[in-house]
């Protein structure tokens, strides 16, 4: 192994951990050749990124890293991820979780499709969730939330029916709140645009490369996850879902 090529790779995964950007076109455009034109600074940066459970995707002649699933250093726990956006309890954060993959399904139905939308509004989210919900909500009469299955659909919808549509005061100008669903729906998309996922533009919300590199490479294998998330009962079980 050269030291120059461990420096390099060693140079683009700490470009990349930071949150800087390495395209072709770039100022750090000679890092992307050396990546794709150099196999041993391909292999390290692989080794790498492997060892610390991170990935890295390709898009338009641009990296970007993401988290693997459970990463606890790099990721989000769903403590951090409640504090972050601003929420309270587990069933506030799965409905977060499945906004998230509501809006996802804006721009892909699956890693083959991609919707070419330029953009996706609150508006239409809402009512995109509020469908996709509606058949968790046809029995809630007799639905108890005492009942094991809290952490899951049922636990969800019946958060969402119970939200208002919107606040007196996010009638023409939606707060972020956990007040309303609007408000709930800010919250969520206020997360992704400080993920770099989305930028905000005039109540629109535009995806961003790193958005667009992530979901492609990403979307096939954990499509599912959002289910396991919202029926698994093992975590925080002691915290009070309500």
């Amino acid at each position: 192994m050269e030291i120059k090529n461990l420096e390099k790779a060693i140079d683009i995964y700490a470009k990349l951990i930071t949150g800087e950007e390495i395209k072709r076109s770039g100022a750090n455009g000679s890092l992307y050749e050396d990546y794709y034109g150099n196999a041993e600074v391909y292999e390290i940066v692989g080794i790498i990124l492997k060892k610390l459970n991170l990935s890295i995707y390709e898009y338009k002649e641009s990296l970007f890293l993401s988290a693997g699933e459970g990463n606890r250093i790099f990721g989000y726990t769903n403590e951090e991820l409640k504090r972050i956006i601003g929420i309270r309890y587990n069933r506030e954060l799965y409905l977060c979780y499945f906004i998230m993959y509501q809006i996802l399904l804006t721009f892909y139905s699956d890693s083959a499709s991609y919707q070419f939308k330029e953009y996706v509004k609150l508006e239409s989210v809402l009512e995109d969730v509020t469908k996709a919900l509606a058949v968790f909500t046809k029995d809630i009469a007799v639905y108890n939330m005492g009942e094991e299955e809290a952490d899951s659909f049922q636990a969800v919808a019946l958060l969402w029916d119970e939200l208002p549509a919107s606040t007196s005061q996010d009638q023409n100008d939606v707060r972020a709140s956990r007040a309303s669903k609007s408000g709930i729906t800010k919250l969520t998309f206020n997360f992704l645009v400080n993920e770099n996922l989305f930028v905000e533009v005039n109540r629109r919300y535009y995806p961003t490369d790193r958005f667009k590199a992530i979901v492609e490479h990403y979307f096939e294998e954990y499509r599912g996850r959002i289910y396991e998330l919202l029926n698994e009962g093992n975590v925080e079980e002691n915290e009070q879902l309500q």
